[in-house]
């Protein structure tokens, strides 16, 4: 699995005109799922997410995390992130788990998420969505899950 982590003051996403989800604080979690992934990464990638101190103690430091600013998450399917660009001008997407795969572990993730203690907003899996957000920082960052080996 692959994440892009963004540090965010609200964050929402709209499908067809629909506010589905909307978070204040948080983070805005685009998450790619890869064909080899399994149920017990998801669930790693979650708690290592949730428990990222990226948030701003009194003394200016990223010390703090979303449970200790109260924070949420608003998590988006981006299968997009596991686009191979090596080759050509057109994206290779072959690495991402098919939608039924992906489907069945974005929904780990998100829940495991939520029993971390964090508020969860969603946008809506296999739709066009419009997705805004107010960076803070900004920070930004990749977090891959263990197999995968790279990122925090």
């Amino acid at each position: 699995m692959l994440a892009c982590v963004q540090r965010v003051r609200h964050a929402s996403v709209t499908v067809a005109g629909e506010v589905c989800g909307r978070i204040d604080t948080g983070m805005l979690v685009l998450l790619g799922v890869a064909q080899q992934d399994t149920e017990a990464e998801a669930e790693w990638l979650a708690a290592k997410i949730a428990g990222l101190r990226v948030f701003e103690d009194d003394e200016g430091k990223m010390n703090l995390s979303l449970a200790d600013v109260r924070g949420s998450m608003l998590v988006v399917s981006q299968f997009t992130l596991l686009g191979d660009c090596r080759r050509g001008r057109r994206p290779d997407f072959t690495a991402a788990a098919p939608p039924e795969v992906a489907e069945r572990l974005y929904e780990v993730f998100v829940h495991a998420v939520a029993k971390q203690g964090v508020p969860v907003a969603t946008g809506r899996f296999r739709q066009h969505m419009d997705v805004e957000l107010l960076n803070d920082g900004p920070v930004t960052l990749i977090v891959e899950s263990k197999e995968r080996g790279a990122g925090c």
